[in-house]
């Protein structure tokens, strides 16, 4: 009997078990929760999303967007979901939180190939095939062993969520219904400040308690730098960054100085998230910024911001372009563990390693994604062995092969595009072989 054993039922896991199992190979997925939980996860739900619910944007012509329908193409289980359980978001592909992880826990739990073991995992196994794809988060006990089998120590940065508040607590005589530049439907509740306000709560937020970090030295992936730690690179970084107000001007009002939009994070859209507002203040001190924010006076704070450790391997040392371990090639890594960085990309190195084990036990030739394809720079990426000091890197037109022939830079990123359809629909032939 072929059989695989996944480790860990986050974005990564869930998509490598229903790749196998959709192949006709046997799967045992371990998931150590609800018998041992983390500081960052809530429920016992397979994929929970612990940080934002956005899967960032749809347009095909974003590198993470041209990645979902990459994705998609190849029947990715944890985009379907999002298709199935979207919230209204403008151009991004926001879902519920909650009805995304339960799609994807019925979807494993369902499917007969797929054998769910609830138990921690301690030791891997080194003479079966594995995928380790236990996320940023992984179990210090497991921890040890991956150290032990890779025979360095973990990279490792740090994570932070942004708070979640009732759309019934948000005073809309002051926040507003808009999209930036009234693109799309106008999904975000803004909540605008004038100069002065925003400079009070500048120099509030600026000497605000955070939450002390123990045993590690601070090392934030810039992807997920907490709000307050924006603030303290500059009076203006936040007016650049998650508090822009161009293009979200009220009708027949001037700009204002700086806006906090809030997105929504539930089907019902009971619940909205503040973007961009990932924290690690305290609780006590979340509560008494947030409320200090015109519209929010009375925000109910149903989530805090939380900040956690998470964990990376040395990819380029340690894998191949289909996440295999270079000394092992019975062991594959898959999801943010590997270093690519993002929901999506969690769940797509997943894909592509599964695919890798797959024919591999199908006796089936392998298939390298190239790189004019995203999912195929990211493998690049973290398997280029020339680089000297990896950190996490999102799906980005940076690290994708460039077109060879000229054009006009207003068609590039549409180029790409074409091109990685074309790529994906030659690889989706020889998958079918």
């Amino acid at each position: 009997m072929k059989k695989v054993i996944v480790i860990g039922a986050g974005l990564a896991g869930s998509e490598a078990a229903y790749q196998l199992a959709k192949r006709g190979i046997n799967v045992d997925l371990y998931e150590m929760r609800p018998v041992k939980s983390t500081e960052a996860h809530k429920s016992a739900l397979f994929a929970e999303l612990v940080c934002s619910n956005s899967l960032r944007s749809d347009s095909l012509e974003n590198a993470v967007g041209l990645l979902k329908e990459e994705m998609r193409m190849l029947d990715s289980l944890i985009i379907r979901a999002a298709d199935n359980t979207k919230v209204p978001a403008g151009s991004a592909l926001a879902v519920d939180r909650d009805l995304f992880s339960q799609y994807i826990t019925d979807e494993i739990n369902n499917n007969p190939l797929i054998n769910v073991i609830t138990k921690e995992v301690t030791e891997i196994p080194k003479n079966e095939h594995v995928i380790i794809a236990s996320g940023p988060l992984t179990s210090d006990s497991l921890s040890e062993s991956i150290m032990k089998l890779i025979d360095e120590d973990y990279l490792y940065f740090y994570d932070a969520a942004a708070p979640i508040v009732t759309k019934q607590s948000i005073n809309f005589e002051k926040a507003y219904f808009k999209s930036r530049y009234d693109k799309g439907e106008a999904d975000y509740i803004n909540c605008p400040m004038n100069k002065e306000e925003f400079m009070n709560w500048y120099h509030e937020l600026i000497k605000a308690d955070t939450v002390k970090v123990k045993d590690f030295e601070l090392k934030v992936f810039e992807g997920c730098m907490p709000f307050e730690e924006i603030a303290r690179r500059g009076i203006q970084t936040l007016l650049f960054g998650p508090m822009k107000p161009v293009g979200l001007e009220k009708e027949g009002e001037l700009r204002p100085h700086a806006v906090v939009q809030l997105r929504q994070d539930n089907k019902e859209g009971t619940l909205y998230n503040i973007v961009g507002f990932q924290t690690h203040l305290t609780f006590g001190e979340q509560k008494r910024i947030i409320r200090m924010i015109p519209g929010l006076e009375n925000a109910e704070i149903v989530r805090y911001g939380v900040m956690h450790k998470n964990t990376f391997i040395n990819s380029p040392k340690l894998l191949t372009r289909n996440y295999q371990m270079r000394s092992n090639e019975l062991i594959h890594f898959a999801g943010q563990i590997t270093g690519v960085e993002g929901y999506v990309e969690s769940a797509g190195s997943g894909l592509l390693a599964s695919i890798s084990v797959a024919r591999k036990l199908l006796n089936k030739p392998e298939i390298i994604f190239p790189e004019t394809t995203i999912i195929g720079s990211e493998s690049n990426y973290i398997s280029f062995s020339a680089i000297s000091h990896f950190q996490p890197m999102n799906a980005n037109y940076g690290i994708l092969q460039k077109l060879d022939f000229k054009h006009y830079k207003k068609d590039r990123k549409r180029l790409y595009k074409e091109r990685s359809i074309e790529v994906m629909k030659e690889i989706l032939t020889k998958l079918n072989d």
